[in-house]
């Protein structure tokens, strides 16, 4: 069982999508992301299989939430340095993202 402490070791952050390419290594359909986290965390990149409710152009500029303090992990040959969050709905992956515009790098608390 996850304790309420276990919640505050994760750094769950805003980021802009600045970059969305089709990630075609990937077993499952996912695109390669890079996401602006504001000055303090800076640029990273992810992998996210998010092509079920999103086509990469209409991801640009939008905001997502993203877990910035986990190890960077390989998959297919890409270094993924941030976990963005989603929900697994019926029509597939959809982001979690602020109600309204906030700053980069704006912390989860």
């Amino acid at each position: 069982m996850a304790v309420y402490e276990d919640f505050l070791k994760l750094d769950i952050r805003v980021g802009e999508v600045i970059q969305a390419e089709r990630f075609e290594k990937a077993k499952k359909p996912a695109y390669q992301l890079r996401v602006d986290f504001g000055d303090e965390i800076g640029i990273r990149k992810a992998s996210a299989q998010i092509t079920g409710c999103y086509q990469k152009e209409e991801l640009i500029g939008r905001q997502v939430l993203g877990v910035v303090n986990f190890p960077p992990r390989r998959i297919a040959g890409f270094e993924s340095e941030v976990l963005i969050l989603g929900i697994y709905a019926a029509q597939g992956v959809v982001l979690i993202q602020p109600e309204q515009p906030v700053r980069k790098g704006d912390k989860l608390g």
